[in-house]
């Protein structure tokens, strides 16, 4: 730093004093101001990314336990996180989401109890039924009751089934099976006149063979019932088609899939729903997938993919 002034006439008065010292307090201190900020930004970034982390861990932890819970696993649950004896929201999610899934279990357990209870309790008394009616003369009444007998017969016995298939009872015995041979048999032994197409394809599928019956003679009984009796089976590689050219499936039923106890829609024709509950559940036993669709130009199909060999 210089300073000066005129003194005396023509002389200068000047004063020079140097900074170097100030210079080098004052970078010394930018860097000790940089690095005390970097050291602050890093540890600000490691506590916000293991925050994070932890949060994210938490939050995938609740979305795994609720697609569980989803799939039919009722007794899953996401139970604490973090730290004991802390709350936060995620640990309020959690807590919100267990005791859902509580409520769910206890009330679906709940009614697949009531469902096996009411469907044994009704067995003994139709199968008195049954044999009474079988005692009752020739005749037109007769065969009403007989016709009526045997249809809360297969009512009682699709509960019982449906009550297996929610608890989750039943266990399939896989093998491997020529697709389209096996669609002939079982539309054959079905009754309901279809056509079979493709079925002379040797696709070899691990399946179930009597589960897979089950499923498609629902699936034909269905069609019949609500489509008429043009009915087409179609093999297609590892899956199988059965369409009808009735009024087609509600939108309703495409949409949330279907529901016991309820068709859709009247112009699908009087029944108990049970049918395609039951196909679906069979179908998730023994690995395949069953899709509702209404192809064009009219009429309904379902297709059950199968597992290839």
């Amino acid at each position: 730093m210089w300073a000066a002034r005129p003194v005396g006439g023509d002389h200068v008065l000047s004063v020079r004093r140097p900074l170097g010292g100030e210079q080098a307090e004052l970078l010394e201190l930018d860097q000790q101001l940089v690095a005390s900020g970097a050291g602050v930004v890093t540890l600000a970034a490691i506590g916000g990314a293991l925050m994070a982390s932890r949060l994210s861990k938490d939050l995938r932890t609740a979305a795994e336990t609720a697609r569980r819970i989803s799939e039919g696993e009722l007794d899953a649950r996401i139970g604490a996180s973090g730290a004991p004896g802390s709350r936060n929201e995620v640990a309020e999610l959690s807590s919100a989401v267990d005791t859902m899934a509580a409520s769910l279990q206890w009330r679906l357990e709940a009614e697949q109890r009531f469902t096996a209870d009411v469907a044994h309790e009704l067995r003994t008394p139709l199968t008195g039924l049954h044999t009474a009616a079988e005692l009752l003369p020739a005749g037109r009444p007769t065969e009403l009751v007989r016709d009526r007998v045997a249809a809360l017969r297969t009512l009682t016995e699709d509960l019982l089934e449906v009550a297996r298939l929610d608890a989750r009872r039943e266990e399939a015995q896989l093998g491997a099976h020529a697709l389209g041979p096996l669609v002939a048999t079982i539309t054959r032994r079905s009754g309901v006149a279809a056509e079979v197409v493709g079925a002379d394809g040797q696709q070899m599928v691990r399946t179930d063979a009597r589960r897979l019956e089950r499923i498609l003679m629902n699936l034909l009984v269905n069609a019949r019932r609500h489509g008429g009796e043009s009915v087409t089976v179609a093999v297609c590689g590892n899956a199988v088609t059965v369409r009808d050219h009735g009024p087609g499936f509600p939108v309703k039923l495409l949409r949330d899939g279907p529901q016991r106890f309820l068709t859709g829609a009247a112009e699908r024709g009087q029944g108990t729903g049970l049918g395609l509950t039951i196909a679906f559940g069979q179908a998730q036993v023994i690995g395949a997938r069953v899709t509702l669709s209404n192809p064009a130009p009219a009429g309904a199909a379902a297709t059950v993919t199968l597992p290839a060999v």
